[in-house]
C-alpha cells in the first residue's frame, strides 16, 4: 500500500519462490478436469424433420425470438406459443452448477431447459426458450451450436430477458423508479423502430442476452434486445405483463394468439402464486 501519492508500490510477485512450494498436478487432477470439461460441453438436438433444413444445409431463417428467464419464457408462452402452430424441432442439454439435463438423444420438451419451436405456417420462423442458466464458459458453444445450424441470410433476432432492478444505473434512486419497465439494446443492423427506450450508458448486459447480442454485432446480424428490469426474481405475472408492449412490435405482432385466453392463463398463474405464498 503506498504511503503517500506517487509513491511507487511493487506488486507482489512469486519470482524466486522455491519450487518445492509449488503443487504439481497430478494424473488424477488431470483425469477429473478432463471429464469435468466434457460433462459440460453442449449438446444441441435437432429434429430430423425440421422443414427446411437437412444434414448438410443450414435451417432457412427471418425471425428468430430467443426468450431467457422464466419470466421471458412465460411471457411467449402465453401470448405467442400455441401447440397446434408450432412444432418443437430442437433443443439444447447442457450441465453446469446451477443447470443440469440428462444425457437423452431425443428432442424431449420434458427433459430440457432450452427448446426451439418452428412455425408451422411459415417454418423461416423461430422460437426459443430457454429457461436454464448457461456459464460463461459454456455461452460461445450455445452460440457455436445453435447458430450454426441457422442460415444468417435475411436473419433478424429478438431477444427478451429480465434483470434486477438493483442493477440498473441511474442518478436517481431506484427505490422511485416504476418497476418494472424495459429498456432496449441494439445492434447497428437493426433499423427497426424499438418499443421502449434505449439502455442508456454506463449500464451494461451480461449473460447469455449480451452473448447473442454480441455475435449478431459481428455477424452484422440486425437484432434488438429488450431488457425488463424488475424487483421480483421469481416468476411474476406483473413482470410478465410488462413484455406486453413488444405484442405490437413487428416480429411478434402477427405472432400473437388469442390475448383473451393468455389473460385467463397469466390470471391462473397468479391465483398459483398466491396459493403458494400463504405459508410464506
Amino acid at each position: 500500500m503506498a504511503t503517500f501519492f506517487g509513491e511507487v508500490v511493487v506488486a507482489p510477485s512469486r519470482a524466486g519462490v522455491d519450487d518445492e512450494e509449488e503443487t504439481e498436478e497430478t494424473a488424477e487432477d488431470r483425469e477429473i478436469r478432463r471429464e469435468l470439461q466434457e460433462k459440460r460441453e453442449i449438446a444441441a438436438l435437432w429434429a430430423p424433420g425440421a422443414a427446411g433444413s437437412t444434414a448438410e444445409e443450414p435451417l432457412p431463417c427471418s425471425r428468430f425470438i430467443l426468450a431467457v428467464g422464466h419470466n421471458a419464457v412465460a411471457f411467449l408462452s402465453s401470448f405467442i406459443l400455441d401447440s397446434v402452430c408450432w412444432k418443437v424441432v430442437g433443443a439444447v442439454k447442457l450441465w453446469n452448477e446451477w443447470c443440469q439435463t440428462t444425457n437423452a438423444t431425443n428432442v424431449l420438451p420434458t427433459d430440457s431447459f432450452c427448446l426451439f419451436y418452428q412455425l408451422i405456417s411459415d417454418p423461416t420462423v423461430l422460437l426459443c426458450l430457454c429457461s436454464c442458466y448457461v456459464a460463461e464458459d459454456q455461452q460461445f458453444q450455445w452460440l457455436e451450436k445453435v447458430f450454426g445450424h441457422i442460415r444468417k441470410e435475411g436473419l433478424q433476432v429478438t431477444i427478451l430477458s429480465t434483470c434486477p432492478v438493483a442493477e440498473y444505473k441511474t442518478q436517481e434512486s431506484t427505490l422511485t423508479l416504476p418497476s418494472p419497465f424495459l429498456k432496449a439494446l441494439k445492434t447497428k443492423e437493426f433499423e427497426e423502430e424499438v418499443c421502449c427506450p434505449l439502455l442508456e450508458q454506463p449500464n451494461i448486459v451480461r449473460d447469455l442476452p449480451a452473448a447473442v447480442l454480441s455475435y449478431c454485432q459481428v455477424w452484422q446480424i440486425p437484432a434488438v434486445l429488450y431488457q425488463c428490469y424488475t424487483d421480483i426474481i421469481k416468476l411474476d405475472t406483473v413482470t410478465i405483463e410488462a413484455f406486453k408492449p413488444l405484442l405490437y412490435s413487428k416480429p411478434l405482432k402477427n405472432l400473437v394468439k388469442d390475448v383473451s385466453e393468455s389473460t385467463k392463463i397469466l390470471k391462473m398463474l397468479r391465483t398459483s402464486e398466491t396459493h403458494n405464498n400463504i405459508y410464506i
